[in-house]
């Protein structure tokens, strides 16, 4: 079964991530308002009667600013750690709040989530892995560092959304401060340019179709170094990097079971023109 999937934003000013099947869909975060959703889902040709459920992934802004409106308005079921419900503050939106357990999958019509923890300096930070039938697609940003249990999940994938938020150069070298920089890289931060890389070419499954490279920093990153640095790797994977200012294309994943061809990637940016679907 193929699964559709794109990114709404991708970043510290908001982050919102669509993975569908024909008749039904989830959003893991809701870092956008709800009248910023709206327009980016109209113009993928998305339908917002399709999103069964949200899936939050740890309480931080750039994830969660329009959980409460989103609901309030169409009465989406929120799925989030009981730990993470309590700082983020959605007690007006309680009756429609869902917890989820570590690693064991929620049911979403045909959808599969499966949540895992991650190294991240929030309360209880989580990754998902949606599934349908024998399909997968990983969301797998704010990561401090690439631990065991996202080997194993990352192996599993057709698709992914891979942070890939700082140049370690442009970091040492820029303004913030040092605590601060030594939040990002300290190892409950964030994944670095080199660190996604080092993933992607030691743990790619030969399956792997798309990879959406995500959550770059304004600040310490750029799309050309990004594109530059994963040009060298030699796979048969198109390789996307998600925008932190729109919205990507959406993307078709279908279950990929021939031999790896070994082929330059598709490197390309969200500016690809878009379907529309459903």
């Amino acid at each position: 079964m193929s699964l559709f999937t794109a990114s709404l934003n991708s970043g510290s000013n908001g982050n919102c991530y669509y993975i569908g099947n024909g008749d039904e869909a989830v959003f893991v975060d809701a870092g956008l308002s709800c009248r910023e959703t709206e327009a980016r889902m109209k113009r993928l040709g998305l339908n917002m009667s399709r999103v069964k459920a949200i899936f939050i992934s740890h309480e931080h802004s750039d994830h969660i600013l329009g959980a409460n409106q989103l609901v309030a308005k169409y009465q989406i079921p929120v799925y989030v750690s009981q730990t993470t419900m309590k700082e983020a503050g959605f007690w007006k939106i309680r009756k429609f709040t869902f917890h989820f357990t570590d690693q064991q999958p929620v049911q979403i019509g045909g959808l599969r989530i499966t949540a895992f923890q991650k190294k991240h300096d929030a309360c209880d930070p989580h990754s998902f892995v949606v599934s349908a039938d024998k399909t997968n697609i990983g969301v797998f940003t704010d990561i401090g560092a690439p631990c065991d249990r996202l080997i194993h999940y990352f192996k599993q994938c057709h698709a992914a959304f891979l942070e890939s938020n700082y140049d370690e150069d442009m970091l040492d070298k820029g303004r913030y401060p040092v605590y601060l920089k030594n939040r990002i890289r300290g190892g409950s931060g964030h994944l670095s340019n080199r660190q996604a890389l080092d993933l992607y070419i030691n743990h790619r499954p030969s399956f792997m179709s798309h990879l959406l490279l995500s959550h770059l920093s304004k600040e310490n990153n750029s799309p050309e170094l990004v594109e530059s640095l994963f040009a060298s790797t030699v796979f048969d994977t198109q390789v996307v990097i998600a925008s932190r200012y729109r919205e990507s294309a959406v993307y078709e994943i279908a279950l990929k079971e021939h031999p790896l061809r070994m082929l330059l990637p598709k490197i390309i940016y969200s500016k690809k023109q878009q379907l529309s679907l459903f």
